[in-house]
Formats: C-alpha cells, sequence, structure tokens
C-alpha cells in the first residue's frame, strides 16, 4: 500500500538530482546541474539500462524553496515533513529527509525519500465502517490525509490545489467529529492512548467515534479516526464493533510502517498485529496480539489491546457489554455440545450444564425522574457491584441495556440449585440503594425481576435461552397485576423479543 519509490538530493547551490522508479523495471533520472535551468528527465530500463532523455520540466524546481529541503535544513536529525502537495503530480506526500554534511561538517544539502499518500487515500475510502460510518486520518493541524467521505484536496479558480482541514470537509459528520475530537486532544498528553468518544450531532443523532494519535522519534504524528452513528451500532453490533476495531488498527499501522518499511525490520511484528486484527474481524475480540516491545509498534499493539478490552465493556458500570455476552454465552454453548457430542451424552449432563439469568430493576424510571440520570447512573453502578459480588468469580455479569443486566452462570447442577441462586440475587437487590444517600425514596424497595434458563432444558441455542429468561422475568414482574397482568406480559414479551433478541 505504501509508495516508497523516489530519492532524490538537492544542495545549497540549487542543483538536483533523483531517481524516480515508475515499476519494477523502468526508472527515471531527474537532473539538474545548474539552479536556473529546468530539470531534465531520463527514462531507462533495468538498472544497467541507458538514460535517454524524455523531456525536460516546463516549471522551474528549486529544491531550496521545497518543504522537505527546509524542515531538513533547519533539523539536527532525520525528520519528516508535514504532508504536502507534490509539485508535479499533485498528490499528497509525506518525505523523511535528512541534511547532508561536508568533509568539514558544514551543510551542503538534503536528502530525502517521498512517500506519496495517494494509496493510503484510497485505501482508507474503500472502507465500509458501517452503511453511515466514516474514517479518516489528520495531521495534529487538522489537515485531512485521508478521507471516506469527501476530498483532500480541493482546486482554487486559479488552478492552484490546497489541502483540505477536517473542519471544512464537506462532510459535516467529519467536522463535527474533528471538533470533538480536537477538545479532547487538548484536554489529554499525547500519551493517553486510543480515547473513544460519544456525542450527539446537533440533528440529535448519535455517534461513537473512536480516535489514537501516533507519533515516531522523526516528527510523524497522525491522528486516525473512526466514527459511526448509534443506529449503525445498534442495527449490526458484531459486525460494526470489528470493523471499528480492525480499521483503527490498520489505520494505525499506516502511520507506523511510514516510519518504519524503509528499516525493514518490523515484518514479523506486524504480522502478530495483522493475524490478531484477522481474528478480531472473526468475532475473536480477545485474541492475545503477543507483541511486546517499547517503539510505535509497541504502542500500536498496546493500543488495539485496549481497544479489544473496550470493544467488550460497558462504559458506565465496567461489566461486559451485550457483544461480550453474547459472544461468550455462544462459545459456551459451542463447547457444551462438543463435549457432549464427544462423550455420546444428552447435552447439559456432566458438567456442561450452566444458565442464563435475566434481570430488570423495578421503578427504576421513578429514579431517573426524580433525581435526574446522575443519581440514576450511581444507581446502575451499584447494582452491578452488588451482582458481581452475588455470584461466583467465574460467572459473567453484563449489562444488556438501560436498567437491564444479565448473567452467564458458568456450571449449575439442577433447577433447584438454579432457583437458589435467583432467590439470592433478588435478595440483594431488595437491599437499600446507597446510592440514593438520604433522598427520600433511599427506604422505598425497589429490587427486580429475575428470570432464569436452563441450558439446555429451556433452549439449546442463545436466542432461545435469553428469550425464555426475559419472557419469566416479565412473568415476575406483572404477577401481582390483575390476571396475573397477562396482557402486559404478552406485549412486553412481543416488544422485548424484538428489540432485546434482534
Amino acid at each position: 500500500m505504501l509508495t516508497l519509490s523516489y530519492v532524490y538530493f538537492g544542495n545549497r547551490l540549487g542543483q538536483a538530482f533523483g531517481v524516480y522508479r515508475h515499476s519494477l523495471t523502468e526508472g527515471e533520472l531527474r537532473i539538474k546541474l545548474k539552479a536556473e535551468d529546468p530539470r531534465a528527465f531520463y527514462r531507462f530500463t533495468g538498472i544497467s539500462g541507458e538514460p535517454v532523455l524524455a523531456s525536460r520540466e516546463a516549471k522551474l524546481f528549486d529544491p531550496r524553496e521545497r518543504p522537505w529541503y527546509r524542515a531538513a535544513a533547519a533539523a539536527s536529525a532525520q525528520t519528516w515533513t508535514a504532508v504536502y502537495i507534490d509539485f508535479s503530480t499533485n498528490d499528497l506526500v509525506a518525505t523523511r529527509a535528512r541534511r547532508v554534511l561536508g568533509r568539514g561538517g558544514e551543510f551542503e544539502g538534503v536528502v530525502a525519500t517521498d512517500v506519496k499518500l495517494r494509496a493510503e487515500n484510497d485505501f482508507v475510502r474503500r472502507q465500509r465502517v458501517s452503511q453511515n460510518g466514516l474514517a479518516f486520518i489528520v495531521e495534529p493541524d487538522g489537515q485531512l490525509i485521508a478521507s471516506s467521505a469527501g476530498p483532500n484536496i480541493k482546486a482554487l479558480p486559479d488552478g492552484r490545489k490546497i489541502r483540505i482541514s477536517a473542519a471544512d470537509s464537506e462532510s459535516p459528520t467529519v467536522a463535527a467529529v474533528y471538533a470533538e475530537v480536537r477538545v479532547r486532544m487538548a484536554a489529554q498528553t499525547a500519551a493517553a492512548g486510543a480515547q473513544e468518544l460519544n456525542f450527539p450531532l446537533s440533528n440529535g443523532q448519535m455517534i461513537h467515534a473512536a480516535f489514537d494519535r501516533i507519533k515516531d522519534d522523526a516528527g510523524l504524528e497522525w491522528i486516525t479516526v473512526v466514527a459511526m452513528p448509534r443506529s449503525d451500532f445498534m442495527t449490526g453490533v458484531t459486525e460494526n464493533l470489528v470493523r471499528t476495531a480492525v480499521l483503527s488498527a490498520l489505520a494505525a499501522l499506516v502511520a507506523i510502517a511510514l516510519g518504519t518499511r524503509i528499516l525493514g525490520w518490523v515484518a514479523r511484528d506486524l504480522k502478530h498485529l495483522s493475524e490478531a486484527a484477522l481474528r478480531v474481524g472473526d468475532g475473536q475480540l480477545d485474541w492475545p496480539v503477543g507483541v511486546q516491545r517499547p517503539d510505535e509498534i509497541g504502542q500500536l499493539a498496546r493500543s488495539f489491546e485496549t481497544m479489544q478490552q473496550r470493544l467488550q465493556t460497558d462504559g458506565l458500570t465496567g461489566l461486559a457489554n451485550r457483544e461480550a455476552f453474547m459472544l461468550r454465552l455462544r462459545q459456551k454453548i459451542r463447547q457444551a455440545l462438543q463435549a457432549a457430542k464427544e462423550a455420546s451424552a444428552p447435552a447439559g449432563s456432566g458438567e456442561s450444564g450452566f444458565a442464563v439469568l435475566f434481570i430488570d430493576l423495578n421503578r427504576f424510571k421513578l429514579i431517573n425522574d426524580q433525581f435526574g440520570h446522575s443519581v440514576g447512573d450511581r444507581v446502575l453502578i451499584e447494582i452491578a457491584q452488588r451482582l458481581r459480588r452475588t455470584v461466583r468469580a467465574q460467572d459473567l455479569v453484563a449489562r444488556l441495556s438501560g436498567d437491564e443486566f444479565v448473567i452467564l452462570l458458568e456450571r449449575v447442577e439442577n433447577r433447584d440449585n438454579l432457583e437458589r441462586v435467583r432467590q439470592q440475587i433478588q435478595a440483594a437487590l431488595k437491599e437499600p440503594l446507597l446510592a440514593l444517600g438520604n433522598e427520600s425514596l433511599a427506604d422505598t424497595d425497589f429490587g427486580g425481576s429475575v428470570g432464569e434458563a436452563l441450558f439446555p432444558d429451556d433452549g439449546d441455542d442463545a436466542e432461545s435461552l435469553l428469550k425464555k429468561a426475559d419472557r419469566r422475568m416479565y412473568g415476575q414482574k406483572f404477577a401481582g397485576q390483575p390476571d396475573g397482568g397477562t396482557a402486559l406480559l404478552r406485549r412486553a414479551s412481543d416488544s422485548s423479543d424484538a428489540s432485546r433478541l434482534g
């Protein structure tokens, strides 16, 4: 994907010499021996081919006026220039350059190599984060390097081309996401690592975004950003989470590879990262990266591992989220069915029996309405901690959505044992809520309703088990209603089948 095909030298007298590779066999020499002369372009075939004059450049090229020359002349070590528009091709280019000194230590000129970024822009534009998702890469000043939602260069009326800032992107979403990213970066250090954002657009649409800042010791600094609307996120959780993780990892790989490709010593660890990205793409969100090093590649690996963890964690309570719970439940079912098949025994026999609990808090809306959502959030955090304390360390507690929680009990002997655990959880939910303090509702019996489903008696797939536990939870919640709350239960169950399990 990277295009490292041009090496050249310019000196303080305005002379220049460069070798440009058009293909594996076709090359070009670009030479000017006097500052006032245009460059002559000589084409050749093969490493020993005879150079043949092909053309002379119409527009005068002075290396001393180019960004790469000025940046390296002012630097004591090799450096990356800011991304700029190439003089001859009008493509975005990043140049790595260093000073060349004479025998007496005096400055003679600059040697450099170009990396064209057209391939990076094409790569980002091809990524389909989600139906309405987007990805882009910017420099710290907001200038676009690549974007899946619009151009990064525009032409002026006089024919000149200039770069586009993310703040001025033709995509309002890109501009809005960048504004939020810039605020977050201003409040944090450069070593803060990968970050997540959740915020509404002006039209009320909720946006989920992730960004990371990639730097190296030669001055390269890019920010990679991926964003999608909440509506996309909720309609395809697994696919979109995986795409977010993979795109973030690959976008960061682009930036790291720019600084290390020339040295050629990162292939092994990049292969580990690529393998991890592919595994995440297959749904194995906890696949180990296996890269331990102190440089930019190691930073990328740690950022990838952090992103893997966040993709499986509820941001408010710290519990597993819906996606992590469903992956774990499906994995547990596959293991149980495989163990039963190998033992030629019914699924659920031996040590493969397990259960799902579906929990819904009672009158939680009353807390939000009377004290506000900040108090409601503290209540959810307190409930999450209670649930963790009530079950075993190997059991998985997750927040499904809102005030709904689910628990995967790793091993359940029988239905009587499951009922005892269910009652223990209901008793824990009835305890006074410390988050309410001395508020008027502090002594109110809120509690919660808990429904259960035992594998394989109540279902042999994840959706069936969750649906069964959900319906039994509603059976308890409406048990005190007239006729046992049959009508309300039917409506709630029908609604939950579509919204919770869809």
